[in-house]
This record gives structure tokens, C-alpha cells and sequence, in this order.
């Protein structure tokens, strides 16, 4: 849903994000991914033709190649899903710039959250919306208790990816994910 309107054009044209998972506790297939975490740096152009999302995804250093494989498939959407396959990035084009190892540190802060993705990444969203507007954006999941939260800053330098914003939404959640 983009400004209200499910596949509508998005609230300025270019989006730009960071989203990041921990698993609590996770399997994919014999392959135990409690634990560790993984991110994801996006990014489209609503006026680029078929709106084609461009990624880098990051998965945890802190696991060994098996687990770091079985996390790249969950989050590439390879192993679909009722919640993966409608993720932007698996239900409609997109393009693979690379799968990173990195150091993946999501650490609680105040009401809210701080991302660390190895150099990549730096993202902090730490105060709550004082607002009843939704501002959630991209992931499916939303009739899962959450909390919109302001985006302090977010920080990417990351292959073709790199951008700085501040003061945009960011919203923490869990979310059950499970193959089909």
C-alpha cells in the first residue's frame, strides 16, 4: 500500500530504505538461523519503466556459510511464503546488485531501534510518531502489532546505493514468516 492506495505511486516518486530482521527463532529447513539477522538496502524509481527495486542484501557474519545461504533464500523470496511472496522486491521485478556477509547489530534504544550493517548502513529511529497517520511502507505484515516510529537518520553507502535522510518514517515489528 503506497499513500493509501494498494500499488499506487509512492509519497515522492523515489523510494529509498533499509529494513532489517532478527530471528528469534528460526528454522529453514535443517538449517537452525535463530539468532541472526539480516538486511536489506532498497530502492526504486516509480517513473523507471516496470518500477524494477534495486537491493544489496546483508546477511549475518555471526553465522556459518549454510546459514547465511538459507537466510539469502528467505529473504530473496526463493522459498515464497504467505508474507515473502508479496514483498515488493519478490512479487515484482527487481535487480540483485550483491549478497554481503556483514556484522548486523540491531540494538533497542529508547522506544526504538539502531541498525549498524558493517560500513553500509547506520540507521537510528528512536522516537515514536506523535501522529495517527499511518506512515508504514513496504513491508506486508501490517495487522501485526507495531510501532510507526520516526526515522532520526539513515545513512547508506552501499555499491550503486547511497543516500542520507532524516526525519522519515521507520516502523519496528515482529512478523511471523513461514514457507508454504
Amino acid at each position: 500500500m503506497i499513500d493509501g492506495v494498494p500499488g499506487g505511486r509512492s509519497t515522492h516518486g523515489i523510494c529509498f530504505g533499509a529494513l532489517a530482521w532478527l530471528v528469534e527463532d528460526g528454522r529453514v529447513g535443517d538449517v537452525d538461523v535463530s539468532g541472526l539477522a539480516a538486511a536489506l538496502v532498497v530502492r526504486y524509481d516509480d517513473d523507471e519503466p516496470g518500477s524494477p527495486w534495486t537491493i544489496v542484501l546483508h546477511v549475518d557474519a555471526a553465522g556459518d556459510d549454510r546459514q547465511r545461504a538459507a537466510l539469502a533464500e528467505v529473504f530473496l523470496g526463493r522459498l515464497g511464503g504467505p508474507k515473502v511472496g508479496v514483498l515488493p522486491w519478490v512479487r515484482k521485478a527487481s535487480h540483485l546488485l550483491n549478497v554481503r556477509t556483514d556484522v548486523i547489530e540491531l540494538v533497542p534504544d529508547g522506544d526504538g531501534y539502531i541498525l549498524r550493517v558493517g560500513d553500509a548502513v547506520r540507521a537510528r529511529a528512536t522516537r515514536p510518531v506523535l501522529s495517527d497517520s499511518v506512515v508504514r511502507c513496504i513491508i506486508p505484515g501490517y495487522e501485526e502489532p507495531g510501532r510507526e516510529l520516526v526515522g532520526n537518520e539513515l545513512v547508506v553507502q552501499d555499491d550503486q546505493l547511497s543516500w542520507e535522510l532524516a526525519e522519515h518514517c521507520a516502523f519496528a515489528s515482529r512478523f511471523a514468516y513461514a514457507s508454504d
